[in-house]
């Protein structure tokens, strides 16, 4: 990882240890073993597409500058102000709080990183970004099958976790949508054992019925910033 890119991550993830971090909303429906399949609700997200890096890794740490750039600053913002003269326009920066996880998956293009906005904004008054690689769209409510590791975030951690998963579902004849997504969700200097990882895919559950997690325990209710 170069030193710059290292710097700002350290710098970022360090804050979000001192202040919470907010984080897509959702609901377990179901939890068979160390896999959950969660009901996601909406939500904002930035994106880019890396195209010129074929490491994972690499990909990782470019696009998670270009959106840090845009969160930082790199964006406009628009306010309505009542009607006045003479009229005047201007470029104006807006800083947006981080969130987790930083998000990756691979697409036809190269690799797709992303962050989610707060939930503060929406399509109509999010800050739109200076680079014009930069995408904001609405992520639709969906099912996810996840599975949560602790360690690195290594590509054979990835390849085996991704195994266990794909297999968790073949094995359940259940439908998945898209291709794996990766989630981070801690700083780089955080001890490996202590470090939230996640693979997620889109499933289709075709009306089955799963039993309901017990509305006692934390993981069945909508997550909360931690």
């Amino acid at each position: 990882m170069k030193a710059k890119t290292l710097f700002f991550l350290l710098a970022v993830m360090t804050g979000s240890q001192v202040m919470a971090l907010e984080k897509p909303q959702y609901k377990v429906l179901y939890a068979d073993g160390n896999i959950e399949y969660r009901q996601y609700q909406p939500y904002l997200v930035a994106e880019t597409v890396v195209t010129d890096e074929i490491d994972r890794n690499d990909a990782a740490n470019k696009g998670f500058m270009r959106l840090f750039k845009y969160i930082t600053g790199a964006n406009t913002a628009q306010a309505k102000i009542d009607m006045t003269a003479p009229v005047q326009q201007a470029k104006v920066s807006a800083e947006i709080a981080m969130t987790a996880p930083v998000q990756q998956s691979r697409s036809a293009d190269g690799w797709r990183i992303a962050f989610m906005l707060p939930s503060k904004f929406s399509l109509t008054d999010a800050p739109v970004p200076d680079d014009e690689s930069i995408t904001i769209y609405e992520v639709p409510g969906r099912v996810m099958a996840v599975i949560r590791y602790s360690g690195r975030w290594t590509t054979s951690n990835v390849e085996k976790n991704e195994a266990i998963l794909m297999q968790h579902l073949a094995d359940r004849a259940i439908a998945a949508v898209g291709t794996i997504e990766t989630a981070a969700y801690n700083a780089p200097f955080t001890p490996p054992f202590m470090r939230r990882n996640e693979l997620m895919l889109e499933v289709v559950l075709d009306g089955a019925s799963y039993p309901v997690a017990d509305s006692s325990s934390e993981r069945s209710n909508l997550t909360q910033p931690e």
